[in-house]
């Protein structure tokens, strides 16, 4: 009896040691989206310095596939012990559940909320060639046309998509939506004249509007960016529901460990509060939120009810 309670007792405590040496190998950072977009480009810019924080490697996976499900699935059936995070966008965490039927994850139930890391609007423009000069000259191009206008989005559910539905629905026009698996390649397409109009993030595309390659009609936020100031709002042009935010946030497995948890939303804070890591996302247009797990929870059931209701009204679909 007394050596089977010593091994008891040895075997919690080599438990205990082992839990509470994490990290004592490499987290994951799983991007439901292939490389080049919004999403993937927060992950990289993060995981440097959540490497330092954290005394371990933080490695960057990229797994596309089903509008960021595929990818956000395979976290939910991770273990929960803080290896492995997901990075999504507003897609996935707020839109999916009401465009994809039987999703194989509940947002708001199969994750342990890490934190919303950043925000930022959307801007819609065009390639050079359509000769709209703003959003009453585009209008009336996209009516001449008679839905002929390409608009490609980074993928059904994405915010761009999302945005194109709104801006269909409040200017009574209309296109072709095509879904691209993520914003990189759907961007590329855009500048090389491939296709038209969209709406896509603003640090996504701010390099190409500042070359000339891409023009800015509007942007889908309250307030005019401070990167593009004589670019109007929506609002300001008298659309006060064309209101979209573009978001990026970070998940676990349901079901970690309260300091495993706190670990990992300490190294991403100390990554996002971090003046070179700081820079280089405020430079291109995000706006650093760096929420608690208890924000992000509030946020998102807000999220939840708000696209839950624009999808169903909009009769949304992922066409």
């Amino acid at each position: 009896m007394k050596k089977t309670i010593l091994a008891l007792l040895a075997t919690a405590f080599v438990a205990t040691a082992a839990h509470a040496a994490f990290p004592d190998k490499p987290v994951t950072i799983t991007v439901p989206f292939p490389p080049g977009g919004s999403t993937d480009m927060l992950a990289r810019i993060m995981t440097p310095k959540m490497s330092e924080k954290l005394g371990q490697p933080v490695i960057v996976e990229n797994k596309p596939g089903a509008t960021g499900a595929i990818g956000a699935a395979q976290i939910k059936r991770a273990a929960p012990d803080g290896y492995n995070v997901l990075c999504a966008s507003i897609g996935v965490w707020a839109a999916n559940p009401f465009l994809q039927k039987n999703l194989a994850y509940d947002p708001a139930k199969d994750f342990d909320l890490l934190m919303v890391a950043v925000k930022s609007p959307n801007i819609l423009v065009v390639n050079p060639n359509v000769p709209a000069k703003d959003v009453k000259e585009l209008i009336a191009y996209l009516k001449q046309k008679n839905g002929k206008v390409t608009f490609p989005s980074s993928g059904a559910g994405s915010s761009d998509h999302l945005s194109i539905a709104l801006f269909w629905m409040i200017t009574n026009t209309t296109g072709i939506h095509v879904p691209y698996k993520g914003g990189g390649p759907a961007i590329a397409d855009l500048v090389a004249g491939h296709a038209e109009v969209s709406f896509q993030n603003l640090n996504n595309v701010i390099q190409h509007i500042k070359a000339g390659k891409l023009r800015a009609l509007a942007t889908t936020s309250e307030k005019r960016s401070a990167l593009l100031p004589d670019v109007p709002t929506m609002v300001e042009l008298g659309y006060r529901d064309m209101v979209v935010t573009s978001w990026q946030a970070l998940g676990a497995p349901k079901g970690l460990p309260a300091d495993v948890k706190a670990k990992l939303h300490e190294s991403m804070v100390a990554a996002l509060k971090d003046p070179e890591t700081a820079k280089k996302l405020t430079d291109p247009g995000f706006e650093i939120v760096a929420s608690t797990p208890d924000e992000f929870t509030r946020f998102l059931n807000a999220e939840l009810a708000k696209w839950k209701t624009v999808i169903e009204v909009g009769k949304i679909t992922l066409d």
